[in-house]
């Protein structure tokens, strides 16, 4: 689990959804609230588990998810910093091995961990999360799944406008551009969610599922398959 001192899936994307409750009654309806920040490694592990968990039981629940804000260091800069200089600086050699660590766990999910490129101020990032998740809640979770893809794997600097539009795009999120063009669109909204859900938990990635059943860290899928049973008997 990342604390505030350290820093596509076809089948899984069609069972995200609310309106799947009308033509699947029998099915439980699984609400799930995922507080993170888009620089969190374990964040992007924990969805892999949490994806995972979900595609081996949609033929038993339906599922919701929302993606609320949360900032590892809200005074990380716009303009970006060296991965490896910010960590040194943050963390000092303890980063060597947590690169090292973080490194064989994104292998052991069949990802490559980039440490490459920059990293930054994430508001912009969850501005425009907000911003998808407004057009849908599948729109919000594909265009997590882009971006840290693109910041995980592929060098890809959260701050860059350019990318975060191209992330939108490729999900079908709508008129991401001009909203990022003005720096107060979704700025109320993110800081209300900062708020809300940030200020109830001391580090990320944190689910509540069902409104009151809670779990921290990059759980494995199995951890999430009974907290589901839990919640839909509950």
């Amino acid at each position: 689990m990342c604390s505030i001192s350290c820093v596509k899936n076809f089948g899984i994307s069609r069972s995200i959804s609310t309106a799947r409750m009308s033509s699947s009654s029998a099915k439980k309806l699984i609400k799930i609230d995922v507080c993170a920040d888009t620089v969190c490694p374990w964040c992007f592990v924990g969805k892999k588990n949490l994806e995972k968990a979900i595609a081996s039981s949609n033929d038993r629940y339906d599922f919701e998810i929302k993606w609320h804000p949360y900032m590892l260091d809200p005074n990380a800069p716009k303009e970006g910093i060296g991965k490896d200089k910010y960590y040194l600086n943050r963390f000092g050699t303890r980063s060597i091995q947590m690169e090292s660590r973080m490194t064989e766990i994104f292998k052991g999910l069949g990802m490559d961990y980039d440490t490459t490129g920059l990293t930054g101020n994430t508001l912009d990032s969850h501005r425009l999360i907000y911003f998808a998740g407004t057009q849908g809640f599948d729109k919000q979770h594909k265009l997590v799944e882009e971006l840290s893809s693109g910041y995980f794997t592929q060098g890809k600097f959260i701050g860059d406008k350019e990318f975060l539009v191209e992330s939108a795009k490729k999900v079908g999120v709508e008129g991401a551009a001009e909203f990022l063009e003005d720096p107060n669109n979704g700025l109320k909204e993110v800081k209300e969610d900062l708020k809300r859900y940030s200020g109830q938990v001391t580090g990320v990635p944190h689910y509540t599922i069902n409104g009151k059943h809670q779990l921290s860290g990059g759980q494995p899928p199995e951890t999430f398959l009974r907290a589901f049973q839990t919640a839909a008997s509950g």
